[in-house]
């Protein structure tokens, strides 16, 4: 039994190649993976930079790669893992180390998200339960523990990070976003998390409303910009025009009513706003923004350094955590087995001593308790052993033992198992007569 994971991300696919592989709905896709017969657990994760799947069974990596084929993902674009491997990178993936914003805070929702759909959905059993469980602990570890997830790395959230900085807060604000397209959507998506006015003005008004909407914030109209200029606090701009859209005498305008000062970051290319050298006016360009993205993805690469030293620990605790649980499913099928054999034999005593001298079934107990204190010493060493084993990565002599005392439930029935005993009773006769 092995765990394993397919992955599609950013590092080897095209954004579009990433939609491509996935198909239908979560609930159709874990049904499609666990109709495998060698797959009996099955989880999914899918966000803008990846889609994975991670199983539980036997010949994992020949089944995904079959998945991956039958679902027509080029085997260029994609990775698998199996066992460690695939419990590092689950660890990695929720601590952020794995996404194309190191460090970003969303991914360790999504993995919480698709966990709990796919529990829902009948995947997750014990093995994905506990590895799940462990990465999203291990992603909280991370973001409590370092500074990985601190100071914005992509341009459109440097620009709200730098106006929070020159204004102290953003906090009852209001900020003004020209332009809906992908920069301003990250802008504004930014901006979501803040507690401001969010004014988003875009020259086709229907993409400024549907962004709007998805934030509650508001659209106005293009040709009304120079009016809503007066009233924001701060103006960022981020359209794809080939030219000015703020010039010098627009802002002459503006400041000739306002009453304070204007922020105002530019992080169009080209850029939107025209140089100034006008009182009260702040003017900050996407060369300022640089600087400071390049300076928080050092700092974050920095940071992911101890991040990948607390993952190492958690991964280690994570292996003894399933090995453990291997052991545990193998002394299950020990006393199982040993259970339902105590009590066919307590009954055969007790029928043997109740024709025989008459005893009435008081006796049940003080039988049961006798067998109960034999099994529990006799089966005291192999079941510290079967643990030392796990522990140590002996899986083969776990898988043995899960076999051996699996009965019935290995495809070994109650005839097969009397009709071996009498084969064995007879070979162990027949070489005492010899």
């Amino acid at each position: 039994m092995e765990i394993a994971n397919l992955v599609v991300s950013h590092k080897k696919a095209s954004l579009e190649e990433i939609e491509r592989a996935w198909h239908g709905d979560c609930r159709s896709l874990i049904e499609r993976v666990l109709s495998y017969p060698n797959i009996s657990e099955c989880a999914i994760l899918m966000t803008c930079n990846r889609v994975e799947v991670y199983v539980v069974g036997n010949d994992t990596e020949k089944t995904l790669k079959e998945f991956a084929k039958l679902m027509h993902v080029s085997k260029r674009v994609i990775e698998i893992h199996r066992n460690d491997a695939c419990l590092e990178h689950l660890l990695r993936v929720a601590s952020g180390l794995e996404s194309m914003m190191v460090g970003e805070d969303q991914i360790l929702g999504q993995v919480k998200d698709f966990y709990n759909i796919s529990k829902e959905y009948g995947g997750v059993g014990n093995i994905l339960d506990i590895a799940f469980s462990k990465a999203i602990q291990v992603g909280k570890k991370v973001r409590k523990l370092t500074g990985i997830n601190r100071g914005s790395v992509s341009i459109g959230s440097a620009a709200v990070e730098l106006a929070e900085n020159r204004l102290g807060t953003l906090t009852g604000k209001e900020v003004l976003v020209v332009g809906a397209g992908e920069m301003g959507s990250l802008v504004v998506k930014a901006l979501a998390h803040k507690d401001c006015k969010i004014l988003i003005a875009n020259r086709t008004f229907s993409k400024a409303e549907k962004l709007a909407s998805e934030v509650g914030g508001k659209a106005i109209p293009f040709d009304k910009l120079e009016r809503y200029m007066v009233e924001s606090d701060v103006i960022i701009t981020a359209t794809s025009s080939k030219g000015h859209i703020i010039t010098n005498e627009m802002l002459k305008d503006v400041m000739a009513v306002r009453q304070d000062r204007l922020l105002i970051i530019d992080i169009a290319l080209p850029r939107d706003v025209e140089d100034v050298d006008i009182p009260d006016v702040e003017l900050y360009t996407i060369d300022h923004l640089k600087e400071i993205s390049e300076e928080n993805l050092r700092r974050r690469l920095k940071e992911a350094k101890k991040a990948e030293k607390i993952i190492a620990g958690e991964l280690e605790h994570l292996k003894i955590m399933l090995d453990e649980m291997k052991a545990d499913s193998a002394i299950s099928a020990m006393y199982s087995r040993a259970e339902r054999v105590k009590k066919e034999e307590v009954l055969e005593l007790y029928n043997k001593l109740a024709a025989r001298y008459g005893i009435d079934e008081s006796v049940l107990p003080i039988l049961e308790k006798f067998v109960n204190s034999f099994l529990k010493k006799y089966l005291r060493t192999p079941t510290i052993r079967l643990r030392m084993a796990a522990r140590s990565g002996n899986e083969s002599l776990v898988e043995a033992s899960e076999y051996l005392f699996g009965g019935e439930e290995l495809g070994v029935s109650r005839a097969e198992d009397e009709e071996t005993e009498k084969g064995l009773v007879k070979t162990t006769c027949q070489r005492k007569q010899a």
